[in-house]
């Protein structure tokens, strides 16, 4: 599929979610970024992909779900950023186009929230709910790793439209986010695609690729799973220098900056392949 063209416009709807779950008025569809993995880049590519959806004039939101280890603040350089509270409702940080809400908002940078999953879970819907959004054509979260009680609570209790797999090469990896997209499968949460993050090193003296986490990682689970390989993103350090910076990647014209857009392009074309939701289209029936 060739998405290298440019959008001039974007008009975006809900896509259906999950019987028996209710839909968030203000905000159409709920895109999770997961794993199952610790350490494969989930929050980086989280922030670059919202920014880049945001660049195509896309009303975006990010959620980081991470209570345990958050790690949007730093990414986009606002670790001491206090959300005000108005209405009882957290207003977000907006920052790069989008608005972004964090557990790392409301504790100090080295406080570790010791925390049982039902508290989390409270936690994670005072987040989701309880934050002035306005209108949103996607809201991204940053998941968690793992596949445990948050994960189970969060995809019976939001409304989620679809997830995007990220993976590395190696197997190690791999037998984790297999884990999660069986997880996502189990439930009936449809998966985007696989990023392969990390697919090969690119030395920043002389420009050698190199393999360094092994090869086809991505490839053999979308061919078990029929999944597309939405993009491959390579271990450069321009992404590590930006993310610790708190300046995404996305917001420079760079080879990898090319490669976010190419992410979320093919990330609007897979959603448009969803089941769409009309029922907000259909008037009410009142039965006599």
């Amino acid at each position: 599929m060739d998405t290298t063209h440019q959008i001039s416009k974007v008009e975006i709807i809900p896509h259906r979610i999950k019987h028996g779950q209710t839909r968030i008025p203000n905000i159409k569809n709920i895109i999770a970024v997961t794993s199952g993995k610790g350490g494969v880049g989930k929050s980086t590519t989280a922030i670059n992909l919202a920014i880049s959806l945001a660049q195509l004039g896309i009303k975006i939101g990010l959620l980081d779900a991470d209570i345990y280890g958050p790690s949007i603040p730093t990414l986009v350089g606002e670790k001491d950023f206090k959300p005000d509270v108005i209405d009882k409702c957290f207003v977000p940080l907006e920052k790069f186009g989008i608005k972004i809400i964090s557990f790392g908002f409301l504790i100090a940078e080295k406080q570790p929230a010791i925390w049982r999953g039902a508290i989390v879970g409270k936690a994670l819907d005072q987040l989701l709910y309880d934050t002035q959004w306005g209108e949103l054509d996607f809201l991204i979260i940053d998941m968690p790793p793992g596949t445990g009680d948050i994960h189970l609570t969060m995809c019976q209790k939001m409304p989620i439209t679809a997830v995007i797999a990220i993976t590395t090469p190696q197997d190690i990896a791999l037998i984790d986010v297999i884990k999660s997209i069986e997880m996502y499968k189990k439930l009936d949460i449809p998966c985007l695609g696989i990023i392969e993050n990390m697919s090969i090193h690119i030395c920043a003296n002389c420009g050698f690729a190199e393999a360094i986490f092994g090869e086809m990682g991505a490839e053999k689970i979308a061919k078990d799973y029929n999944l597309e390989i939405l993009v491959k993103i390579p271990l450069d350090i321009s992404i590590r220098q930006s993310s610790d910076e708190g300046n995404p990647v996305r917001s420079k014209e760079t080879q990898i900056a090319k490669i976010y857009k190419e992410l979320s392009l093919r990330v609007l074309h897979q959603v448009s392949l969803l089941a769409k939701d009309y029922s907000s289209k259909i008037g009410k029936i009142n039965v006599l």
